[in-house]
């Protein structure tokens, strides 16, 4: 992807670039909420953001940050990692000069973008977020997730359709833009058929 077509400003591409890099010091390791998360979620803000007329720059700063305390919650540091990353966010962008009611509008984005607790995302960039974030979670993507997952914890096929059936396919239901309802359709569509088609490779049948 070219950044450049979506921000065209020299500054704002800077301050993304350096936030990428402050965010990518929080992961040590790749998986499934590793920092190839982060990034494809960046991806799927701009592209939804252009849609939708968001502003693309604090779009790009909430979806670079958005999961920098994902780690920490991981290591039973911090209890939400939506809530610790926003404060994490206030800082570091107030250490830089970064305007304060911006500042604010990106670590909203953060602090509202886990679908499973609150609070609920009020602006427009917060629901992309939220949107790209869910995504991520759903089609070809997130078939790749669930197993790396499992893998991660030990659990078993049975299992990871079980995760599907209680979650990942609730996603699409839960969008809030035009923009990503209408990617998730296809994703949901994909992730149906890959259900459908391991469970009767499971029984037997193809």
């Amino acid at each position: 992807m070219n950044l450049g077509d979506f921000i065209s400003d020299p500054k704002s591409l800077e301050l993304i670039e350096r936030t990428s890099e402050y965010a990518r010091h929080f992961f040590e390791r790749e998986g499934t909420h590793g920092f190839s998360h982060v990034e494809r979620v960046f991806n799927l803000c701009l592209h939804i953001g252009k849609e939708e007329g968001a502003d693309l720059e604090v779009l790009a700063l909430a979806s670079l940050l958005h999961d920098v305390a994902r780690p920490l919650e991981s290591a039973g540091k911090v209890e939400d990692h939506a809530a610790e990353g926003a404060r994490i966010a206030r800082h570091f962008l107030r250490s830089i000069g970064y305007p304060e009611e911006k500042a604010e509008a990106v670590a909203h984005a953060i602090g509202a973008h886990r679908f499973s607790r609150g609070p609920e995302p009020r602006t427009l960039e917060a629901k992309i977020l939220s949107d790209a974030d869910k995504l991520d979670a759903i089609g070809a993507i997130g078939v790749a997730r669930v197993f790396m997952y499992s893998g991660e914890h030990g659990r078993s096929i049975e299992d990871s359709l079980a995760h599907f059936e209680e979650k990942i396919l609730k996603l699409r239901d839960l969008m809030y833009t035009e923009t990503a309802k209408r990617l998730a359709e296809e994703r949901h569509r994909f992730t149906v058929e890959f259900i459908e088609r391991i469970r009767r490779e499971m029984e037997g049948e193809i």
